[in-house]
């Protein structure tokens, strides 16, 4: 499991019960994140990123639910489960109000956490409210800078990609017509 992966899960799980609890003020909300990050990953320093999280679901959780309801509009957010309602928050946040997050591995990052904590059918549900999120956003040209980063060197790598494996049927090529004349000899 990637650092980030970890970090994700531990920010989910304290999300997972400070809503289970009732959505308490700050001070119960960093307990418990403290408590998750020392029960579940005691050595683990996330450089602040656990918290990062929480914190930035917590303060947009008003805009977050509304998305969440307008890419989700059959379904009430009391009707989710507690489990889906925290992964989504959690992807949410990631994918509108991260900047160092590219949008992909926040649904990518959503979508294994479903998976493993809720099950497949969360894993694709997740998967359509943050996937059309994510289209819309495009569509509005709402492009992250890290998106566009990433998408300006695509280009360059698949080129550079393309170069090599062009190098090397080149060499294949060679290595083959030699074997032919020497078995013609």
């Amino acid at each position: 499991m990637s650092n980030r992966h970890l970090a994700r899960t531990i920010a989910m799980q304290s999300l997972f019960e400070w809503d289970f609890l009732g959505r308490p003020a700050k001070e119960p909300l960093n307990d418990l994140v403290v408590y998750n990050h020392l029960e579940f990953a005691p050595e683990f320093e996330d450089g602040g990123f656990i918290t990062d999280l929480v914190e930035g679901v917590v303060k947009n959780v008003e805009e977050i639910d509304q998305q969440i309801l307008t890419f989700a509009p059959h379904w009430k957010l009391e009707n989710m489960t507690n489990v889906d309602r925290s992964i989504l928050r959690l992807g949410v946040f990631e994918l509108i109000y991260s900047d160092s997050v590219p949008s992909k591995v926040a649904i990518d990052e959503a979508i294994e956490m479903a998976k493993s904590f809720s099950g497949d059918a969360s894993g694709r549900f997740i998967n359509g409210v943050l996937g059309a999120m994510y289209k819309d956003r495009l569509a509005k040209g709402e492009t992250k800078e890290v998106d566009k980063e990433k998408t300006e060197e695509e280009p360059k790598q698949k080129k550079l990609l393309q170069k090599k494996q062009k190098q090397q049927n080149q060499k294949k090529r060679s290595q083959n017509l030699l074997q032919v004349k020497q078995k013609n000899l």
